[in-house]
């Protein structure tokens, strides 16, 4: 899982305090709305404690479930690749604690430090292979092959 530690270990600590001036520690309610597939991805998060249920859209259905994200979890990646739009929305599932992030002026940031901007692309692409990953292994237990196995 890639946490905002794993981001802060790759960077020195000049490049750790230019992230952080950036930073906002926030507190969310329970059924806070953060925010909506197709709309701009101005800002993410790094989950301090609560939880997060990203959704997605399903016409004339109420929005579908597709992960839950909780402690040290980084909230959000559609901010760093154009259009700068959400794939996916976001609300809170009880109270949530959270560090901030302008996305507009992290990406300044990546751009105008390279060494910073390396260690923020590593960091959000460690986190989207991960959650890859776990779509991949929830749709192989849903929809593979059932009753293979060593013992079958």
């Amino acid at each position: 899982m890639a946490t905002i530690n794993h981001l802060f270990d790759e960077l020195p600590p000049d490049r750790r305090r230019r992230l952080t001036d950036v930073a906002v520690e926030v507190s969310l309610p329970r059924a806070t709305r953060l925010f909506e597939e197709g709309r701009r991805a101005d800002r993410f998060w790094i989950i301090r404690s609560g939880q997060v249920a990203l959704d997605q859209h399903v016409p004339g259905r109420r929005a579908a479930i597709v992960e839950t994200l909780g402690r040290d979890e980084l909230l959000g990646w559609s901010w760093l690749f154009p259009p700068y739009l959400w794939h996916l929305g976001a609300e809170t599932v009880g109270p949530v604690e959270a560090v901030e992030f302008d996305a507009r002026a992290v990406r300044d940031l990546c751009e105008s430090d390279p060494v910073l901007g390396r260690a923020m692309y590593r960091y959000v692409a460690r986190t989207v292979a991960d959650r890859l990953h776990g779509t991949r292994t929830r749709l192989l237990d849903l929809y593979g092959p059932q009753g293979i196995g060593p013992d079958d």
